[in-house]
Formats: structure tokens, C-alpha cells, sequence
């Protein structure tokens, strides 16, 4: 079972397939097993490593509070332990801002990350308003109703309910997640990193919008920006066929690009 130490905390990640490397980070009602659809998809092309962040799955959660500044180490801890260079960091909501963060902190180990139904944390004034008017609404939702859509809780009642229980295995919620966002960074930082930057997002997306995702794309120069049809926020579980070539095809284009520059 493979554990790496983050700072004293206990963190479990899994590695699977070989090739180009591609590490998974969760968000608040996942872990690593919640990406079961995405390695069988992708392990024969690329390297596939999860992880289970503090206070999800098998990590450390003996803690009395979460902090999700925490959270970014935990990646970290792992892309040091696997000594894993030019990889594409591919974070699902929350898991988004310890992923960006951490491909700051590493740089030289992080080539490129998707930033999946979220900004990462990113500090600007006006994505921030964006974003809390897109949260404003969304809240007004039952929160199954912002993560699936109602065609598939109807159609697929054994998957939603699957996806439901995957939250039971976590002991940190949403709710405890404390300075997720505080001191995000900036434009700047991020150009100044040289780690390549794509927004991935679903049509359908109830949580953060389309047009709030577009215009952060519009302001990081260089970024990318991949909009899936009629896919909702949690697309990695709902449209897994229409992820996983997003993931794949951002993972060869910005490798390439890489190569090329």
C-alpha cells in the first residue's frame, strides 16, 4: 500500500499503467477510487496516479480539522516520492486549488495542469465576483442536482447512488475545508511559473459557469480552454467517455507544445 509522509501526515496515492504521466487530484466527495472510470481508460497510454488528499480515503484523517492549505503538500509529498517530471496535474473542483498550487511549488516536476469545473483559487478581482455569483445560484440547488444531472439520477439510479457513497468514506467535508481560497495566486504568478494552464469545464455545469470560465481563459494569456458538451460538474463520473478524451487530448497537446517551444 503505498503511503509517502507530508509533513507528518500520512498520505496514500496509487500509481497505475506507464507513459506520459497524468496525476488525478479529487474533490470534496471524492478519493483516489472515485477515478476508477479514468484509469481503466488511461493507464495504457499514460502513467496514472491518484491520491487520496488529508482526510479522504486512506490518507491521515485522525486530525481534529482540516485546512485545505494543507492540501497542496499532499500533492507534493507524492510527485517527490514517485520522482515524477513533466506531469499534468488534473484537479476535479476543490482539488483544482491544491493542484495548481502545488504545480507552483514544483514546477520542475509539473509541466502543465487542468484546472477541472474550477479557477484554482486563482486571485483576481473580477473572477472572484464571477464566481460567487455562479455559487449564488448554484446553492439554490440540492446539492445531487449541482453535481449530476437530473436525466442521469433518473436513468443511472445505481451510479448516482454509488457516487453518493463515495463521500461516506471521507472523514473532511466541504464544510471543513478552512482558507481553501485565501491567498490564491495571481496572473502573474502563474505566467511566471511556466506551467501551462487549461481550464476544463462541462456545458452544463451548475456550479461555475461557462462564461466565467471563458473570460478566466481570456485573462491568463497562453491558457487553454476545453468546454464539454453537455456534461455537468462532476463529468468524470456522469460522461467519463467525453472526459477522459479531454484528458487524453490535453495531455498529448500541451505535451507536444512543451516539446516544441
Amino acid at each position: 500500500m503505498p503511503l509517502v509522509d507530508s509533513d507528518g501526515t500520512s498520505i496514500y496515492y496509487e500509481r497505475h499503467g506507464s507513459g506520459p504521466a497524468i496525476l488525478f487530484v479529487h474533490g470534496s466527495g471524492g478519493h483516489h477510487a472515485a477515478w476508477w472510470q479514468q484509469v481503466a481508460a488511461l493507464r495504457e497510454e499514460f502513467t496514472v496516479v491518484t491520491v487520496d488528499l488529508r482526510g479522504f480515503g486512506k490518507s491521515d484523517s485522525s486530525m481534529a480539522e482540516f485546512d485545505g492549505q494543507d492540501f497542496p503538500g499532499d500533492v507534493v509529498a507524492v510527485l517527490d516520492a514517485e520522482d515524477l517530471d513533466d506531469v499534468m496535474l488534473v484537479g476535479q473542483s476543490i482539488g483544482s486549488v491544491a493542484a495548481l498550487r502545488a504545480a507552483l511549488l514544483r514546477p520542475g516536476r509539473v509541466s502543465s495542469v487542468a484546472l477541472g469545473h474550477s479557477l484554482g483559487g486563482i486571485s483576481h478581482p473580477e473572477l472572484r465576483e464571477l464566481a460567487a455569483a455562479d455559487r449564488a445560484e448554484a446553492v439554490k440547488l440540492p446539492v445531487i442536482d449541482r453535481l449530476l444531472t437530473k436525466r442521469f439520477q433518473e436513468e443511472r439510479p445505481d451510479l448516482t447512488f454509488l457516487f453518493q457513497q463515495m463521500g461516506t468514506f471521507n472523514v473532511a467535508k466541504m464544510a471543513d475545508l478552512r482558507n481553501l481560497d485565501t491567498d490564491g495566486p495571481s496572473l502573474d504568478d502563474i505566467q511566471d511559473s511556466g506551467v501551462a494552464v487549461a481550464f476544463l469545464a462541462g456545458e452544463r455545469d451548475a456550479v461555475l459557469g461557462v462564461k466565467t470560465v471563458t473570460r478566466a481563459h481570456e485573462l491568463l494569456p497562453g491558457s487553454h480552454l476545453e468546454i464539454v458538451p453537455d456534461a455537468p460538474h462532476s463529468m468524470y463520473w456522469e460522461t467519463p467517455e467525453k472526459y477522459n478524451a479531454a484528458v487524453a487530448r490535453l495531455r498529448r497537446t500541451l505535451t507536444a507544445r512543451k516539446e516544441s517551444a
